[in-house]
């Protein structure tokens, strides 16, 4: 099943940011807060090659971060990446 997965902590304004952007789009956010477990830090670092936060999943794709995120929006591309997520959320 596709998802929306996106490693945050609970005071970044950039997952803020994020979240309020994939909210507007009607999308469940599978938010994993890796603020105070360093395994999970870990996890992600490997995932993705990054240690900044927020780091978004759409399905199996790598967004990246909010900036990432927000320029997908800007060139009309993120809807396109939310479609598998948005259909498997009304079956």
């Amino acid at each position: 099943m596709s998802e929306v997965i996106m490693y945050c902590t609970r005071f970044c304004p950039y997952c803020s940011s994020a979240e309020r952007l994939l909210d507007s789009k009607g999308v469940e956010i599978n938010r994993i807060a890796v603020d105070h477990d360093r395994d999970l830090w870990n996890k992600m670092e490997q995932l993705t090659g990054r240690n900044t936060v927020p780091q978004i999943f759409i399905g199996d794709y790598h967004v990246g971060g909010y900036d990432d995120l927000a320029l997908l929006e800007r060139e009309g591309q993120l809807d396109k990446l939310l479609e598998p997520v948005l259909k498997a959320s009304q079956t």
